[in-house]
């Protein structure tokens, strides 16, 4: 059974979130630190993680930050609401999903769902993937190549890494700056040029509607996202 654990100094939010997600197969362990968090993590082994950003002592961005020294797995963070900020620099500091608080439960278990689906989708096998498939879409590892219902074809060798880097984080939202320097390796000079151009031609060799993705979707103000449902 799948294990999550919550990190958020309310305790009755997270007694009520563990009840929640218990209802729904998913084991839960809470704790009201970072501190508290970061042992839990070196004692057990979970899934997913649930961060809130407002914390005393160690805040969440402290405690994300130290996670990722160690640990993949995925993170979805509490943000105040209309807090745009916190939102861009949880995901650049590796969170992989954010959650506006007040939040609606059915929501955050649907996320949490998924995050976990992604992850154990990727993981567990990492070693042994060659090929990616997803709705009407194949990628090919080893041969660098995609098939659709248009055919096999071979991309370039940047339209292929930005492909393949949004398809491995699938359900992430990630900036532009990440995508950038992952793909180009070079740090990101706000110039989004070159990552739209790309992005224009992969939705014309993918999309039978490039107009409306199906595939890399738009995060209006922060990235884009690989559609979590394909």
């Amino acid at each position: 059974m799948n294990k999550i654990l919550i990190i958020d100094d309310d305790r009755e939010l997270c007694a009520l979130i563990k009840r929640s997600v218990q209802a729904e197969n998913i084991e839960a362990d809470f704790c009201n630190t970072g501190k508290e968090g970061l042992q839990k993590l070196r004692e057990q082994e979970y899934q997913l993680v649930v961060l809130d950003v407002m914390m005393p002592g160690m805040d969440g961005f402290e405690t994300l930050e130290e996670i990722r020294k160690e640990n993949s797995l995925p993170i979805l963070m509490f943000t105040s609401k209309n807090d745009s900020i916190s939102k861009v620099r949880g995901l650049r500091a590796g969170a992989d999903d954010y959650l506006t608080k007040p939040f609606d439960m059915d929501e955050l278990i649907a996320r949490i769902a998924s995050l976990i689906r992604r992850y154990t989708r990727f993981n567990q096998q990492a070693g042994a993937v060659q090929k990616l498939d997803f709705d009407g879409l194949q990628i090919d590892l080893e041969n660098r190549s995609v098939t659709t219902e248009n055919g096999t074809f071979e991309l370039p060798p940047k339209e292929f890494d930005l492909l393949l880097y949004c398809a491995k984080h699938q359900g992430k939202i990630l900036t532009k700056q990440q995508i950038y320097e992952e793909v180009w390796g070079e740090e990101y000079f706000y110039d989004d040029s070159n990552i739209m151009a790309i992005i224009s031609r992969l939705r014309k060799k993918l999309e039978v509607n490039p107009s409306s993705p199906k595939y890399i979707q738009t995060v209006k103000g922060i990235g884009y996202r690989f559609n979590k449902e394909v």
